[in-house]
Parts: C-alpha cells; structure tokens; sequence
C-alpha cells in the first residue's frame, strides 16, 4: 500500500473486491444484426435499379448526335456524300453512288460501303430496344456547311426523342 502526497491510499480497501473494468465493445448478435439489415438493403437497392428505357432512347439519340457529327465530318473531308438508314433494330451509315428521286436519295448498290471496319461508323444496334424513325428514309449527308435545318423523331415503347440539324449544321438532341 502507497500513501500519496494528500495522504490517501492507492489500495483497494479491505473487504472490497477490487472491480475490473466492463469491457467495452460488441456482442457477436449485435454484428449480425448490422450485417443482415446492411444485406437486405443492398438486396432492395440492387433490384430496385433497373435499366430505364427512356433513358435508353435519349442515350441512343446521344449516340446517334455524335456519329452524325463524325459522318458530317468525313463527309466534308472526303468530298464524297453518306447517308444514315434506320430501322427497328439499328442503324448504319452509308456511302455509295446516290441520286435523288424527288425528295429522297436512292442507293446504287452496287457500290456501297457501310464502314464495317470503322469505329465511329459502323452499323449499330438500338439500345433502347425496337425503335421507330419519323420520318422514314434515308439522311443524306452532303458536304455543304449549311443547309436546311431537319429533324428526327425517335419512338420506343418508353417516349419520344428528338435529334435535330440546324442551319449552321449543329446536331443536339431534344
């Protein structure tokens, strides 16, 4: 037994159990209990995020803007015209040997090149699943900077989208 300066003792006194200190911490059924509410709520969230398919058509109208863009750009480089063809399932880009019948080009296809090899170019498939083009036909491109401003109309069960050129020959969609 120490005697401190103010004369008290150090010691337990006699009689008293000296007490441990509780130890601190948690039990093994607490953690479990945060490991399954934590598995539960991932498990909500995950089924909870699904796809959205009318985010789908506008990403694919997105798509759609760029490659536009990249074909206006080769067109303006190479001299030569392409067009843009959709149907339900995709799209592709076209050069070849085109005249106009009235309103709307016509392909020879006997000399066509859809740029298989081409990354920015080359057909692709809708996203957003079936997807309906107004008006129907081909887009042709020319190598002109300006020219009259167009609109496409992109449907899907989930909405409608817009893909528009302007004067100055900016796409963006709508």
């Amino acid at each position: 037994m120490t005697r401190l300066k103010n004369g008290q003792s150090t010691a337990a006194p006699r009689g008293a159990r000296a007490r441990r200190p509780r130890q601190r911490g948690f039990t093994l059924i607490e953690l479990m209990v945060v490991l399954v509410i934590v598995g539960v709520a991932t498990a909500a969230l995950g089924l909870s995020i699904r796809s959205d398919p009318a985010r789908q058509l506008r990403d694919d109208a997105q798509r759609l803007v760029e490659r536009l863009a990249a074909a206006q750009s080769e067109v303006r480089v190479d001299g030569r015209d392409i067009a843009w063809q959709a149907d339900a399932d995709g799209y592709r880009f076209v050069r070849g040997a085109w005249t106009l019948d009235g309103a709307v080009p016509v392909l020879d296809p006997a000399r066509t090149d859809d740029f298989p090899r081409d990354p920015a170019l080359r057909p692709r498939q809708w996203q957003a699943g079936p997807v309906r083009v107004a008006p129907a036909g081909p887009v042709l491109l020319t190598s002109e900077w300006f020219g009259q401003p167009w609109r496409l109309t992109l449907s899907s069960a989930a909405g409608q989208v817009e893909v528009r050129r302007d004067a100055n020959g900016r796409f963006q969609v709508h």
